[in-house]
């Protein structure tokens, strides 16, 4: 039988939700920006009357504003996208539990065996699409098809509100004079290779020698090539399926250069500790740590050093990222974002009492910071705090974004 796949997403979702509770934004050019003061001034997302000025995610304010003289900078609320993306899963989950999130505005769902129930792929995409609009006040573009590659392109074709389908007989006629970025996993750097050898399309690279593609992008242009061909069979993953988690991590971009190592120490620690809690929060584990540092000449390099024994309290995550900090970065640039992840995780659904000392001391640790947790979700986050960030305050407020945690799909996306 063959698979009935969706991909539903979120018709510019941050700026669609600031929209909808701002209701004198309708209408208007809008654009979901960073802060300025905090060096983060740049377009985080944007509405379409700003996308048809040429305003771009990425773009820096002020060339938004010179895009768009009219535009509505507005800051974001994270906190209201979670909430939506929650109740979005929320409805996907009722058609089926093969939910895969892909960022907070987008998911997979496999709906094969479902369809005796709530009919074809099209008519639960129209289906999806019309309880998205009435529940969230908002739009959504469903993709249907056999496959994850071609449900993603299908939600990418028509925008907003919109259904395309692509099925396994006539996927040629519609996939192929696509321009090959199009399909995903194929970012800039990738689509630069691809054009200096004449692969324009999507069909291009479906009928591209296998060699060369091995020989251009190894592993990954085979992966490519079959994903063109229609080829894909990569599953939707069961909702709520947290072995699938390969890392979470936190970055932030500091409101003034770091240039001592206290100032490493106190953003470090933040992030750690953000990190910590959140696989407290999943019930993970991690054996490796990998740090990333973006210097104020936006140079960045990413390390990463193995733990010695698997945990997740915050002052092995600050030790092993600080360390790797002083044993990489020589060259003594002011350093401008900062980036922690914890990887190769492990579930931690059962420990026992250890008698071997490191272990023990690990046990104490994670006891101790599982109740400062408990403190901060009952009292607020800097209800409590180690002195080392009261050193200064500015830089132990920063706010990391807490958004990285990254399934195997997502290590793709560009």
């Amino acid at each position: 039988m063959e698979r009935v796949i969706l991909h539903s997403d979120l018709n510019n979702f941050y700026a669609s939700v600031e929209c909808l509770y701002n209701p004198s934004l309708r209408g208007k050019a809008v654009a979901v920006a960073g802060d300025p003061e905090a060096r983060h001034g740049i377009v985080l997302a944007k509405n379409y009357a700003a996308k048809a000025c040429g305003v771009a995610t990425g773009n820096p304010l002020w060339m938004a504003k010179q895009k768009c003289p009219d535009i509505i900078f507005v800051p974001p609320h994270y906190e209201l996208y979670m909430k939506y993306s929650q109740i979005a899963k929320e409805i996907y989950s009722e058609y089926t539990d093969q939910v895969e999130p892909y960022g907070l505005d987008e998911c997979w769902l496999d709906v094969t065996g479902s369809t005796h129930l709530f009919g074809d792929g099209k008519t639960i995409a129209n289906e999806l699409r019309e309880r998205i609009k009435f529940e969230l006040g908002v739009t959504a573009s469903v993709g249907v098809s056999y496959n994850k590659i071609f449900a993603k392109l299908g939600s990418d074709m028509k925008k907003p509100d919109a259904t395309t389908v692509i099925t396994s007989g006539h996927f040629r006629e519609i996939v192929w004079p696509l321009p090959v970025n199009d399909l995903l996993y194929v970012g800039g750097a990738t689509h630069k290779k691809l054009k200096r050898y004449g692969i324009q399309t999507i069909g291009d690279l479906a009928q591209a020698d296998q060699n060369l593609l091995h020989s251009m992008l190894g592993q990954n242009g085979l992966m490519l090539w079959t994903f063109a061909n229609g080829l894909d069979t990569s599953p939707v993953s069961n909702i709520g399926a947290k072995s699938l988690i390969k890392s979470i991590g936190n970055s932030t971009t500091a409101p003034r250069d770091l240039i001592t190592d206290e100032d490493i120490r106190i953003t470090l620690m933040v992030l750690c500790e953000s990190v910590s809690s959140r696989m407290r929060e999943y019930g993970f584990v991690c054996n490796t740590v990998q740090l990333g540092v973006r210097d104020n000449e936006l140079c960045s390099y990413e390390r990463q050093g193995k733990l010695s024994y698997p945990n997740r309290t915050a002052k092995a995550l600050f030790q092993k990222s600080f360390e790797l900090y002083k044993r990489n970065h020589t060259s003594g640039k002011p350093v401008r974002s900062l980036s922690v992840r914890a990887c190769n995780l492990s579930l931690n659904e059962y420990e026992q009492l250890s008698f071997l000392p490191e272990i023990s001391s690990i046990q104490k640790q994670e006891a101790l910071e599982s109740a400062i947790d408990s403190i901060r979700n009952r009292f607020g986050h800097f209800s409590i705090q180690k002195g080392l960030q009261l050193s200064d305050k500015h830089l132990s407020s920063i706010n990391p974004k807490d958004d990285h945690i990254i399934h195997p799909e997502s290590f793709f996306k560009s």
